[in-house]
């Protein structure tokens, strides 16, 4: 509508963007066109852009930068998430700790200017002593200034400075300090053993957690109460993961818990709401009798996901089949399939299945399932069965026709086999040879001459430390010889003085 500069030139109708417009004079409407734009933020670094970055602040070398970036993974100050970086609540504590306290030491100059020393000292050109005690002069200083300052108060500063990463603000404009459980409490930064978190000031009396970002999906959140019960049902984050819990400790007895259920890995805490909530708490569950001997038959979620148990027998459910309304003939399906397959291979190897009897080699030929697919076995001979073989369809002739071919590629024996057989002939050997020796004792003496024979050549080749030997030998008697002199001599002196 208004265009700077053009405004002072009266002359210059056609370049109004307006036309005439008179009082009263209804508009038509050509087009209607709505557009948004959101700012963004600047992207998280990579580890390719974070190297760019280090460079231009004169942060670290070249041979340094791969160990930096590991060294910020390994202690979890940061995560890779698409390849990119995400700082952790653990490295967020950790700057904020060092920028009050030792702010001088993260600065981006004080590494660039130390990068510099650092070069300089490797030319020869000051002295890294001097280095040393200049730093040092001024860290010892800045840590007997904090040495004495109690874990609360650090607590108390850095609960401020990361006041707007730990308590979003509320949808209905309320204290994002006040305690979601029990509504009086101050939510504040606490220390614990596995690290730090948020925790409500009310405690013991209330027991509230979560971790410190608030937007974390497994912090802990209330979700509504159980219409049967009427307790609260909350997700929690747990030492070993988020999990969900009905109630509080104070609900329950002295000598009870509060019922816990876990979350699926393969489902975000975030995602969780009360309809589901209330269905992993119903879990374990009973199905019904089993119909061959009346033992219940539950089902539930294990560590290897959703199953049926019947006694000791688990199945994993299938896709299709849901923990919640799996009914008992589909469970019944399935634990009856589990049994006609055998145990597991996870808790030991496939003891496989028998083909048929082979007398040739002594016993049966078995049919297994291994890393690289279905093969027989007997005797310590494997044979891979052929793709154009079906294993369910194998037959005992295909399979010593099998067994005879790779028998004649390795020599009749597996390596391992001839090995040992090659340890236990001489076994065999020297039991005959000393069952004959025993019978024909004339023979030992020549035994014993060719073994004395084999002892004595190796002194015969070693010459230079016999005659080593016979020189110390030639000097011991001589010290010896000289002791005895000495102590006659004594003796005759004794008894010419007496």
């Amino acid at each position: 509508v208004y265009q700077e500069g053009r405004d002072d030139d009266p002359e210059d109708e056609d370049s109004k963007r307006l036309p005439v417009i008179n009082e009263g004079e209804a508009l038509k409407r050509e087009a209607l066109n709505v557009s948004q734009h959101f700012t963004e933020p600047p992207p998280r670094f990579s580890d390719a852009s974070l190297v760019k970055r280090m460079e231009e602040l004169g942060i670290g070398r070249p041979s340094t930068y791969a160990s930096i970036i590991q060294v910020l993974k390994d202690r979890g100050y940061v995560k890779l998430e698409k390849k990119r970086l995400h700082g952790e609540d653990k490295g967020r504590v950790v700057v904020a700790f060092l920028e009050n306290y030792f702010a001088r030491y993260v600065e981006f100059d004080f590494t660039a200017d130390l990068e510099e020393k650092l070069d300089l000292i490797s030319n020869n050109e000051i002295s890294w002593k001097q280095v040393l005690t200049d730093f040092w002069k001024d860290f010892i200083g800045a840590v007997n200034e904090i040495k004495d300052v109690r874990v609360t108060e650090v607590l108390d500063v850095l609960d401020a400075m990361l006041g707007e990463h730990i308590y979003e603000p509320r949808a209905d404009g309320g204290d994002p300090r006040q305690c979601p459980s029990c509504g009086t409490g101050k939510l504040n930064l606490k220390a614990g053993k596995f690290g730090a978190f948020v925790g409500c000031s009310n405690y013991p009396e209330c027991r509230y957690t979560r971790p410190l970002a608030a937007s974390s999906g497994s912090s802990d959140r209330p979700l509504g109460k159980d219409p049967v019960s009427g307790l609260e049902v909350a997700v929690k984050a747990g030492r070993f993961g988020p999990y969900i819990q009905l109630g509080e400790p104070k609900d329950y007895g002295e000598d009870e818990k509060p019922k816990r259920a876990g979350i699926p890995k393969n489902m975000s805490p975030a995602d969780v709401e009360l309809e589901l909530a209330l269905k992993l708490l119903s879990l374990p569950r009973d199905i019904g009798p089993h119909p061959e001997d009346g033992e219940i038959i539950t089902a539930g979620i294990g560590r290897f996901g959703p199953f049926v148990r019947h006694g000791k027998t688990y199945a994993s459910l299938e896709a299709g089949d849901e923990v919640y309304t799996v009914g008992l003939n589909r469970a019944v399906t399935l634990i009856a399939e589990k049994i006609a397959k055998g145990p597991s291979r996870r808790f030991g190897a496939d003891p496989g299945k028998e083909v048929g009897d082979y007398p040739a080699r002594g016993g049966k030929i078995m049919l297994k399932k291994g890393r690289y697919g279905a093969y027989v076995t007997i005797d310590g001979i494997n044979a891979t069965i052929p793709d154009s073989i079906e294993p369910e369809k194998l037959t005992i002739e295909e399979a010593i026709a099998l067994i005879e071919e790779r028998a004649a590629k390795t020599g009749g024996k597996p390596k391992r086999a001839a090995k040992k057989a090659a340890k236990k002939k001489p076994a065999k050997a020297d039991a005959a040879n000393g069952a004959a020796n025993s019978e024909a004792p004339a023979k030992k003496p020549a035994a014993k001459k060719k073994a004395a024979a084999k002892k004595a050549t190796p002194k015969k080749e070693a010459a230079e430390p016999v005659s080593l030997t016979e020189a110390a030998k030639a000097k011991a008697s001589k010290v010896a010889a000289a002791k005895v002199t000495k102590v006659a001599e004594k003796k005759s002196a004794g008894k010419a003085r007496g």
